[in-house]
């Protein structure tokens, strides 16, 4: 429902943005900025004020190497309370994510919206806490009882692949606010004896086959290093 609200609240500012666009092509320039564009995922900190037991940050960066490719790069921490049906743990730990973006968007004369597609290595390293869990014992004469370990994992990583689509439109001169969406596969992970990594800070949940999504929303600025001619 948080995500859904997040969505919908993101939306309505993006479809202003391209509006105003629009309305200002006669005063666009000619040249178009190479810099480097850094930024914020505002999700992430609207979560951890109405979700308790969640703290997290996340950095987000690209730079323009070529017209239509970025070098992109996302770094932050996450902390996290976990509640699964007969368990209940903690992850704590950091991340980094670097790619490169595409942008398959051709922009009227002196525009710099994007719609791509990118890539992503992430590496992430980060702690796990079994807070507690109840035995599964339905339909057996013991009564199922919480037991609380407290049981610590440390020095745990993980390595992955994402797929990301994604789109940036710029609201006001040199600010953008973007969206997207990533498919994850696990390369590999670093576990705990007898204790699966059920969620890994920027991976997010790990599901059975190894696989994971993510959602970003990003409020980023544009810092210009060159201007090049259309």
């Amino acid at each position: 429902m948080k995500q859904l609200f997040i969505f919908l609240f993101f939306i309505s500012f993006l479809v202003s943005a391209t509006v105003n666009a629009q309305q200002k092509m006669d005063t666009v320039k000619t040249k178009e900025s190479y810099g480097l564009r850094v930024g914020v995922d505002f999700s992430k900190p609207l979560i951890s004020f109405l979700e308790d037991g969640t703290k997290g940050l996340e950095l987000v960066g690209d730079i323009r190497i070529l017209r239509n490719y970025y070098a992109a790069v996302e770094l932050g921490f996450e902390d996290k309370i976990s509640k699964e049906d007969y368990m209940s743990y903690t992850t704590k730990g950091s991340y980094i994510k670097a790619g490169v973006n595409y942008n398959a968007y051709k922009n009227w004369k002196g525009m710099t919206n994007e719609i791509y597609v990118g890539m992503r290595y992430g590496f992430s390293i980060f702690n796990q806490t079994l807070n507690s869990y109840t035995p599964n014992v339905k339909g057996t004469y013991f009564i199922p009882t919480e037991v609380l370990p407290n049981t610590e994992f440390n020095d745990l990583s993980a390595h992955w692949a994402e797929l990301v689509f994604g789109l940036k439109a710029e609201t006001l001169k040199n600010l953008y606010l973007g969206f997207s969406f990533s498919f994850k596969t696990m390369i590999s992970t670093k576990e705990p004896d007898n204790f699966k990594n059920l969620y890994v800070p920027g991976f997010n949940r790990v599901y059975l086959n190894d696989t994971g999504f993510g959602i970003n929303y990003t409020l980023s600025y544009l810092i210009p290093i060159i201007k090049r001619e259309k």
